[in-house]
């Protein structure tokens, strides 16, 4: 999916869980009670939202901040499945099919959210169509992520993972100030979600610093030479 496409579905899905258009789409008793039952929190960096096996008591809008979604391998070490950011919504797939949360959410920043719960969440799903079509959307945009990551895992090498995954963090989650990516990860981390060795992983970034296409500070990682990095990654990004 193109650039384009996903932030117009993620345009759609923060314009549909703003308090200001729930308030003109809802009737007025539904507006109150997602006033009085919907909930905000904050998380400082390193706080657990929800963890794998509890009871889901409802869903999350991320109104600012970035988390990890992961999930426990057969051999107890962690599986980054997602970064979430502001604009997504957690949590839901637990609620649609009546299970317990299957995996954990971990702050990787300070995080707002506002926190809806089951029986509210699953009311403004039959009464507001303009949410439940755009959570169709985002559905239907998650599966094609997956297919994608089964792809990502299975056919490419390791080097394309890693050229791919620092196009794709950029892209989701910016730059700051000073054009580094807006996440800080450790390199067991990075290992991780590209599927190898911690040690293959570090063998790579330097290999890519090397090469000048990348440079860091610390465990910062600024793209500096994006036309080899997508050419490598064969990513249509």
């Amino acid at each position: 999916m193109s650039l384009e496409k996903q932030e117009l579905i993620e345009d759609k899905l923060i314009d549909t869980f703003s308090e200001e258009a729930f308030e003109k789409r809802l009737s007025e008793a539904d507006f109150n009670d997602y006033k009085n039952e919907s909930k905000k929190l904050s998380y400082q960096k390193g706080d657990c939202i929800f963890q794998d096996g509890i009871d889901a008591k409802g869903v999350y809008f991320i109104n600012k901040g970035i988390a990890k979604l992961s999930k426990c391998g057969v051999y107890g070490k962690d599986q980054i499945l997602r970064f979430i950011k502001e604009g997504d919504l957690i949590g839901y797939r637990s609620i649609l099919i009546g299970e317990e949360y299957q995996a954990k959410v971990e702050t990787l920043t300070e995080v707002e959210a506002t926190f809806l719960p089951k029986d509210l969440f699953l009311h403004l799903l039959k009464v507001d169509n303009q949410m439940s079509f755009a959570m169709l959307q985002k559905l239907a945009y998650e599966l094609g992520e997956a297919s994608n990551n089964i792809t990502f895992l299975a056919q490419k090498t390791v080097r394309e993972r890693l050229a791919e995954i620092l196009l794709v963090l950029e892209q989701k989650l910016g730059v700051n100030n000073e054009g580094f990516i807006n996440i800080v990860l450790t390199r067991e981390e990075i290992a991780n979600l590209i599927g190898t060795a911690t040690e293959s992983a570090i063998r790579l970034i330097s290999e890519f610093k090397q090469d000048n296409m990348i440079v860091t500070k610390g465990k910062n990682i600024k793209l500096i030479d994006r036309k080899t990095l997508k050419r490598i990654s064969h990513a249509n990004l």
